[in-house]
Parts: structure tokens; C-alpha cells; sequence
């Protein structure tokens, strides 16, 4: 296992069907750097609480609305005129990669914010992904099964 969440997430990432999984997740409205923590906690057995998750959101949301979805929504409009447009194209692909970077420092301060969150003793009460469909309303959703599935076979 991974210790860091960062090299977690690339790992996870990399497994098959969890990057459609995660593009479906986003397209819904999910925040995809809470919900790759969530499975990182799950995995290291800490604990689920709203108060947690309160945290993680909070830390996310500003972030998320000021930096990554300004740079993926300049990154989506450029997409079809950049096909038509070497310089454009080039631009397209800084800004992909700054994107990443965001998303990446994200991670980092979601990291911090779970510092001092101690492992549980009981399996059945760090059910991360779980409670997070729940409270979304998506419980039965089949990209968070692949997710549950990919996180099961590591």
C-alpha cells in the first residue's frame, strides 16, 4: 500500500476501469480529489465520520471552484478549436498541466488536513466510499462499484 496520498491516487488511477470511473464520477458532480482521499482513508482503516468528510470539503471546495474547474473548463472549451490550431494546442496542453498540478496540490492539503486521524479498530465503520454514495444519492452507482472493486483487488 501506498503511504502517501498522492502515489495512492496514481496508483489507483492506473488500475482498470477507475479513470472512466472517476470521468463518470466528475461528470456528476463529484469531487473526484475528495473522493480519491476517501478511498486512500478507507484503505489505511480510518474511521468515516460527516465531521471528517465536513473537513475534506471544506478544504476541497474553494480550491476546487477557484483553481482546477477555471483551468478544466478553459482546458474542455480549447479542446475542438485546438485540434485546428498547433499554438492553441500547445496551450491546451500547459494548461492540462496545470490542471494536474492543481489537482496535486489538492491532494497535498487534503493529505494534511487527515494528519492525527488514527486507524479504527472496526473495518465496518471506515466504509468511506459507501457513505459517501449514500449521502449523495448514489448507492447503487457502477462507477463507484469499480472503484470498490479496484481498491479490493489491490
Amino acid at each position: 500500500m501506498q503511504t502517501d496520498l498522492w502515489n495512492y491516487c496514481l496508483n489507483l488511477y492506473a488500475r482498470p476501469g477507475v479513470e472512466q470511473a472517476f470521468l463518470q464520477l466528475q461528470d456528476q458532480g463529484v469531487d473526484v480529489c475528495v473522493l480519491l482521499c476517501a478511498a486512500w482513508l478507507e484503505e489505511r482503516g480510518v474511521a468515516f465520520d460527516k465531521a471528517r468528510l465536513g473537513q475534506l470539503n471544506a478544504c476541497a471546495g474553494p480550491w476546487q471552484h477557484e483553481v482546477v474547474q477555471p483551468l478544466r473548463q478553459l482546458r474542455t472549451r480549447w479542446r475542438e478549436a485546438a485540434a485546428h490550431d498547433d499554438a492553441l494546442a500547445t496551450l491546451r496542453v500547459q494548461v492540462k498541466a496545470l490542471e494536474l498540478e492543481a489537482e496535486r496540490m489538492l491532494l497535498r492539503r487534503l493529505e494534511s488536513v487527515t494528519q492525527g486521524w488514527s486507524k479504527t479498530q472496526s473495518q465496518d465503520t471506515c466504509a468511506w466510499l459507501q457513505k459517501m454514495a449514500v449521502d449523495a444519492g448514489h448507492p447503487d452507482c457502477d462507477a463507484l462499484h469499480t472503484l470498490r472493486v479496484a481498491i479490493n483487488r489491490a
